[in-house]
C-alpha cells in the first residue's frame, strides 16, 4: 500500500454531522425572506457555490440582513451538528505521525471556522481551503492543487477523503488518489458508480486504513 504523508478532508458528511443543521439554516432564511420552505433534497441540489453566493441570489435587495442572520442562526444552533464518533481518535493518529491535512470543502470560510472551532478540530489542519479560496469550486481540482504546491507534496503521496461525486472528480483531475466516505452521503449510489480508490462504510473501516496507510 502506498504510504501517503499528505491527506485532505472535506467537512459535512465527512468529518461532521452537519446536514441538519444546514438545512435548518438555510429554511431559517428562506422561510424569513422568501416565505418558502425547502425540501433537504431541494437544499442538496443547490450545494456547490458557498453560503454567500446562494444569499445573494436569495436576498439580493437585503443581502447584508439576510447574511447576518445566515451566520448568526448557524452559530447559535451549532448543537445539532456533530463530529462522527471516531473521527478525532482519526486525527490524532495523523498528527503523531506528523502527516499534513489540509481541509477542502465547498462550504464558505465563515461556516467552515465556526464548524471546526465549535468541534474543536481547527487546530488539526495545516492548511483550510473553502469556497471563498479558489476560484472554480468542486469539482474543480483546485484545492487539491493549492495543498499540493504549498508542501511540494508528490501527487502519489496525497489522499483525498470526502462524501461526494464532487470529490471524486476533483481528485481524479488533481492526480491524486480519493477514499470516498458513504456514512452519511446524500449521494451514495452516484459515488458507487464512480468507482473511488477506496471506499468506506464506517469511521471504523476508515481507521484501519489510516493506520496502515501512513
Amino acid at each position: 500500500m502506498e504510504k501517503f504523508t499528505g491527506i485532505i478532508f472535506d467537512i459535512d458528511g465527512t468529518l461532521t454531522s452537519t446536514n441538519e443543521l444546514i438545512f435548518a439554516t438555510f429554511n431559517y432564511i428562506a422561510e424569513k425572506y422568501l416565505h418558502k420552505h425547502f425540501t433537504d433534497n431541494e437544499i442538496t441540489r443547490m450545494f456547490g457555490p458557498t453560503e454567500d453566493v446562494i444569499l445573494k441570489k436569495w436576498c439580493p435587495d437585503n443581502y447584508d440582513e439576510a447574511r447576518k442572520d445566515y451566520y448568526d442562526f448557524y452559530e447559535k444552533n451549532h448543537h445539532m451538528a456533530d463530529l462522527y464518533p471516531g473521527i478525532i481518535e482519526i486525527l490524532d493518529i495523523l498528527k503523531k505521525k506528523n502527516i499534513l491535512l489540509s481541509i477542502y470543502t465547498g462550504k464558505g470560510r465563515d461556516a467552515s471556522i465556526i464548524t471546526l472551532q465549535k468541534l474543536k478540530i481547527y487546530d488539526y489542519f495545516d492548511l483550510i481551503i473553502t469556497g471563498d479560496e479558489v476560484i472554480e469550486h468542486k469539482p474543480s481540482p483546485e484545492g487539491i492543487t493549492l495543498f499540493l504546491e504549498k508542501f511540494h507534496l508528490p501527487k502519489d503521496k496525497v489522499l483525498m477523503v470526502g462524501d461526494a461525486p464532487a470529490d471524486i472528480r476533483a481528485s481524479r483531475t488533481a492526480g491524486v488518489k480519493i477514499a470516498s466516505v458513504i456514512w452519511d452521503s446524500y449521494s451514495r449510489d452516484e459515488v458507487l458508480k464512480l468507482n473511488p480508490d477506496y471506499l468506506f462504510n464506517s469511521v471504523t473501516d476508515l481507521k484501519e486504513f489510516i493506520i496502515k496507510a501512513v
